[in-house]
């Protein structure tokens, strides 16, 4: 057996962090061994490292054709700095906040070498440097307790092969434990922490020592495979399948798969009963929201309507002449309805007099003094709400008073002040928020839901609205009447076509009154060279409108050459490129600059940001990084470098992520690449984002097929069933 090749090895100090993956540990160093020699390039993985540290390194000296000699490591250690010179370059880097390169040679003129030490133990003579008052330095001291915890976290995860990109996230999950409680249980990463899936964990646990049969790793992939399942839209997983993905997931024998999710049943880990006459497996959160969904809603059913006297035919005539509208006879009806009822569904697509019934029913209520309130699931939607209504409307989150660690304020126990409530968009809203909401309802309270059923069930798990107006338990007025100004829209009526199953009605001779195009495109490379051309330069020129602000391009999926991804690539670079003027960020496989258009990823409770909240990069500061991101209903909020995968660029965004929001103008691309996404569904909730001109660019084949597919995706829940059955005692 030959032996090793012998390995050199070298010391010096970081002098510049050319780059550094904090997912591969992969680093291209400038470093200095001497104050004789001139820096020269080492490259390697390391879990951390910053300009001034100390580096030792073992590998050996290689010629790359392009960038001349280098050190190629094999095993880096970094250390912190032992000069005063390394000191000063290490704490101005940016890594503690509060601590810029003017403060950094403030503090190593009055401290030396000691700065590190005065730091940690005796922080109160920070304030002896010019500009250090008590504010500024507990940031500074918080702030170097943070890294180095950080650090650690990022060695440890580095040490197990992992990418360290997410060790912010680890730490302010778990706090100075987080490196104790990964070791107890390294699957927890893929419950608690955002972007850590079961595979990375699991990678984590194998060399660890934790062996491919254990009950935890086991309990694990079960788990793992109910919250996918979630994320995919269902409440629950028929056993059948549960056991089928987990062994898949796990490669583990089945009889060992069934004993252990045989164990979490039966001790209430997980709950199982049957739905529909199937098996199924649902975690007690969802198993709880499902059935307190259903009875909420069949009590407020199972009583009449108890507002202040009303002679409904006067209130509804009064209305109307003070609307200044000669009501239809079916909008007529939904009012009464809705008078009528404690609780009552109203839906139908675009133009068809949703706005004005609800209008309507509120001026009536609002002159007996009725309390109102009303709330939609997203920032834009309530938004809209309150444009169309003249009233305060609210999104659910901040209706309920949501307070970060606690949770919402109002609750059973703690109910709203009001008498009726109504939510608009209620096809957006899963079975938790619509949980949460009913659960924060007064026991009197009437309630009004406003959607459209036919659009996008919503993102998170069930689809509460359809299974609602299927069960026939609740009363539902569903409006089919396109009203005349409505018609003179080509987009209602090209909505209305897909819904009904029939292809748009495209008039390629169309004038410049009209607004809705379609332009025929084969390839994908001159649909991209479209979209670019529409955005950037047509649309702007002919309606007045800015291309990043008012201009949304909306596709079916974020994958392939019309996906989202890419196309946020090309747009980027046509709307927003890079100049010497605009600072940059770059994470998580995407770049960020000042300006760009971007989109929230998850509910970050703490900033009190939501999925789909669309806003723009506004500053990004050096000194530390740090991204401030200006959403559209004016918050701000502030974004540490690694929280940035909770972020997409957004000038192309899924038509599932546009739910609940209206653009200006839309762009749809309709390729065949799309094929397991070409659903009548997703083009009608795409078609209905847009308020004053919608144009697709595509092949009319996979118009076609879209508008004839009508299959919808099966989503496992028990709400429907709950629905129709009798209400738990």
């Amino acid at each position: 057996m030959p032996s090793p090749a012998p390995r050199d090895s070298l010391k010096g100090t970081v002098e510049r962090v050319t780059f550094h993956d904090e997912e591969s540990g992969y680093a291209v160093l400038k470093v200095t061994v001497s104050k004789r020699m001139e820096p020269f390039t080492v490259t390697g993985r390391v879990a951390a490292v910053q300009p001034g540290e100390g580096i030792e390194a073992t590998g050996e000296w290689v010629n790359n054709p392009q960038y001349g000699r280098q050190f190629k490591a094999a095993d880096i250690h970094t250390s912190e700095p032992d000069s005063v010179v390394g000191i000063e370059r290490y704490l101005g880097s940016g890594l503690i906040d509060g601590i810029g390169p003017a403060y950094a040679k403030r503090l190593v003129k009055k401290f030396g070498k000691e700065v590190f030490d005065i730091i940690d133990h005796a922080s109160a003579r920070l304030e002896e440097v010019d500009g250090i008052g008590t504010k500024r330095r507990k940031e500074i001291k918080a702030a170097w307790e943070k890294q180095k915890r950080v650090r650690e976290i990022m060695v440890f995860l580095h040490a197990h092969g992992l990418g360290t990109g997410r060790a912010v996230r680890i730490y302010q999950a778990y706090g100075d434990d987080s490196v104790r409680l990964i070791e107890e249980n390294p699957y927890r990463l893929a419950e608690d922490i955002y972007g850590i899936g079961f595979k990375t964990a699991d990678k984590m646990a194998q060399s660890m020592g934790i062996q491919p049969d254990a009950e935890s790793r086991i309990r694990a992939g079960i788990l793992h495979q109910l919250k996918a399942a979630a994320d995919d839209g269902h409440c629950c997983l028929p056993v059948i399948v549960l056991v089928e993905q987990a062994i898949a997931l796990l490669q583990s024998p089945q009889a060992r798969v069934e004993a252990v999710l045989a164990k979490m049943t039966g001790c209430c880990d997980l709950i199982k009963e049957a739905v529909e006459g199937e098996p199924v497996v649902f975690s007690p959160s969802l198993h709880y929201a499902e059935t307190q969904v259903a009875a909420r809603l069949r009590d407020l059913a199972s009583r009449p309507a108890d507002h202040p006297d009303i002679d409904i035919d006067r209130a509804v005539d009064w209305a109307e002449k003070r609307s200044k509208i000669t009501f239809a006879t079916s909008q007529k009806v939904a009012i009464a309805e809705a008078l009528r009822n404690r609780v009552l569904v109203i839906t139908g697509g675009p133009g068809v007099g949703k706005t004005t019934i609800v209008n309507a029913i509120l001026q009536i209520l609002a002159a007996k003094d009725v309390r109102i309130l009303l709330a939609a699931p997203t920032g834009r939607a309530a938004k809209r709400m309150t444009e169309t209504t003249g009233r305060d409307a609210l999104t659910i989150h901040r209706l309920l008073e949501y307070q970060p660690q606690q949770g919402f304020s109002r609750k059973r126990g703690s109910p709203l002040k009001g008498d009726f409530f109504v939510l608009d968009e209620t096809s957006m809203v899963d079975v938790r928020l619509m949980h949460s909401y009913l659960d924060a309802l007064p026991p009197e309270a009437h309630l009004l839901l406003v959607g459209d059923v036919d659009q996008l069930p919503s993102v998170g798990p069930g689809n509460v609205l359809g299974d609602i107006i299927a069960s026939g338990t609740i009363p539902v007025v569903r409006l089919t009447e396109i009203f005349r100004q409505a018609k003179e829209s080509h987009i209602i009526t090209a909505a209305h076509a897909v819904n009904e199953g029939h292809l748009p009605p495209i008039d390629r001779s169309a004038g410049t009154d009209s607004d809705f195009f379609f332009t025929e495109c084969k390839e994908p490379e001159q649909v991209i060279k479209t979209i670019v051309r529409l955005v950037r330069d047509r649309i702007p020129a002919k309606f007045g409108l800015d291309p990043i602000r008012d201009v949304q391009v909306l596709s079916p999926m974020n994958r392939s050459q019309l996906g989202t991804t890419n196309l946020n690539a090309i747009l980027q670079a046509a709307l927003n490129p890079p100049s010497e003027l605009k600072y940059e960020v770059e994470r998580f496989g995407q770049k960020f600059r000042m300006g760009d258009k971007v989109i929230q990823m998850r509910n970050n409770y703490d900033k009190e940001v939501f999925n789909g909240d669309i806003g723009r990069i506004a500053e990004i500061e050096t000194e530390p990084v740090r991204v401030v991101i200006r959403f559209d209903d004016g918050r701000r909020a502030v974004y540490e470098p690694g929280e940035l995968d909770e972020v997409r660029l957004a000038y192309a965004i899924t038509i599932h992520k546009s739910q609940g929001s209206e653009f200006p103008a839309v762009i749809i691309p309709v390729s065949s690449q799309h094929y397991v996404m070409l659903q009548r569904n997703l083009l009608y909730t795409g078609l209905t984002r847009g308020k004053k001109l919608v144009v697709l660019i595509g092949d009319q084949r996979a118009l076609s097929l879209a508008v004839s597919n009508h299959t919808l995706k099966k989503r496992w829940s028990g709400l429907l069933a709950r629905m129709r059955s009798a209400p738990d005692r």
